[in-house]
């Protein structure tokens, strides 16, 4: 699976003062330094190097060399070398801590118009944009998704949804209902649980939203009241908590939701694009993509994945920004989408990859991620506000009053948001 966590976001936001400032360079001359996530993901860090090689090789002037971090320790490295004014040149970023970065003073923004893939024609969830700039892109996305099986849901007359007509919330429920009553599955439903990081807000935040709730107040990224903590947001809090009253989906999820879902555990898997070769290759065509549940206010799913961007403190910017630039070809977004199974960010890059082309088996998360995808609140406050939220969705989940829950969690940002003086979301 793709990262979506990447960080550990309370030493991210102790890290952030507002000020990067200047220091170390990330390069020495006309070597410039790349920091990646990807020690521990072999076939991207393949596609990482293959670009800096061919980069390399391009041009006499730079030099890219390479560093690489295991994900778990890679942020503890990136605060680290801010608060020592030693970050390098060009670094990953998962996409919705961009503003936060961009706030805390660790990101240059970015000219990208000499790159042979114009900004414009990416999936919106793969530019990292903060007040008007572009501070980072992708070179693919993911999508939320339920899978189930065809075979499944006409046995026990459940209609499969579509993308232009999914399932209503009291569809749903009926649907979980048979599920449970046919006595067939340990859980007819399974949401992944177990997941210990940002997967609680990039998973179950859509769903808030869906409701017609949010993380914080859009219009002017001040308060999360009324938002989180609004009818529409109770509602939800009792509404996910109902999920495990009715033992329709675990309280914490086992290790590999995914084997459960495949080993027929499960009836539903609540899960990610990254998951579809896996699911594909076990059930084939008998495999059922759908979309998420529209709870009222439409379905969303959420958006944004990894990142590049360049150091604010780069005394290079010109190599970086040569680099950056160069990176900007469809063969390298095709590259990334395959090595890593995820949704390639442009349509001329999708057409060259397999499923992904217009009626592919995997179009239809293109057409979600276009169509569906709501990006996380852009502000700098976002790796507080996921924090929080996560704790208040698992509070809920455990037996906590959803309304009870949803206040503190408003009560503990809006208290951040006060005192932390973030800019505005663009």
């Amino acid at each position: 699976m793709p990262s979506l966590a990447a960080l550990t976001v309370a030493a991210l936001v102790a890290g952030c003062g507002g000020g990067g400032g200047t220091g170390s360079s990330g390069a020495d001359g006309n070597t410039l330094t790349l920091w990646t996530h990807n020690a521990g993901n072999a076939a991207e860090y393949a596609v990482v190097k293959r670009v800096v090689k061919d980069f390399n090789a391009s041009q006499s002037r730079y030099k890219v060399k390479i560093q690489s971090f295991p994900q778990g320790s890679y942020n503890d490295s990136v605060v680290a070398a801010a608060s020592a004014r030693k970050l390098p040149c060009i670094l990953d970023v998962d996409g919705p801590n961009v503003p936060n970065w961009a706030w805390g003073g660790y990101l240059a923004p970015l000219d990208l118009s000499k790159g042979k893939v114009a900004v414009s024609g990416q999936l919106p969830g793969t530019v990292g944009k903060y007040q008007d700039k572009n501070y980072a892109f992708g070179f693919y996305d993911v999508a939320l998704t339920m899978y189930s099986r065809t075979s499944v849901l006409k046995k026990y007359h459940i209609r499969i949804p579509t993308l232009d007509r999914p399932w209503t919330k009291s569809e749903f429920m009926d649907a979980l209902a048979r599920l449970k009553a046919s006595g067939k599955f340990t859980h007819p439903l399974d949401l992944g649980t177990g997941d210990p990081g940002e997967w609680w807000t990039y998973a179950y935040s859509p769903m808030l939203q869906s409701f017609g709730g949010d993380l914080i107040d859009r219009s002017t990224y001040k308060t999360a009241k009324g938002e989180l903590n609004g009818a529409k947001a109770i509602a939800w809090g009792k509404w996910f908590r109902s999920l495990v009253t009715k033992n329709y989906t675990p309280q914490k999820s086992g290790k590999s939701p995914g084997d459960d879902f495949r080993n027929g555990k499960t009836a539903i898997q609540w899960d990610g694009s990254w998951s579809a070769e896996a699911n594909t290759k076990k059930f084939g065509k008998d495999l059922a993509v759908l979309p998420p549940v529209d709870f009222g206010e439409g379905p969303k799913i959420g958006a944004a994945s990894w990142q590049w961007g360049m150091s604010s403190t780069c005394s290079n910017k010109a190599g970086a920004q040569a680099y950056l630039n160069f990176s900007r070809q469809t063969k390298y977004f095709v590259d990334f989408a395959k090595a890593t199974g995820t949704i390639p960010a442009t349509k001329a890059a999708a057409a060259r990859v397999k499923g992904y082309e217009p009626g592919g088996r995997f179009d239809f998360f293109l057409r979600e991620a276009r169509k569906l995808a709501v990006v996380r609140p852009v502000t700098p406050a976002y790796p507080y506000v996921s924090t929080v939220f996560a704790k208040a969705a698992r509070d809920i989940l455990a037996g906590a009053d959803a309304k009870g829950a949803l206040d503190r969690a408003v009560s503990q940002i809006d208290r951040n948001l006060s005192t932390s003086n973030y800019s505005t979301g663009s």
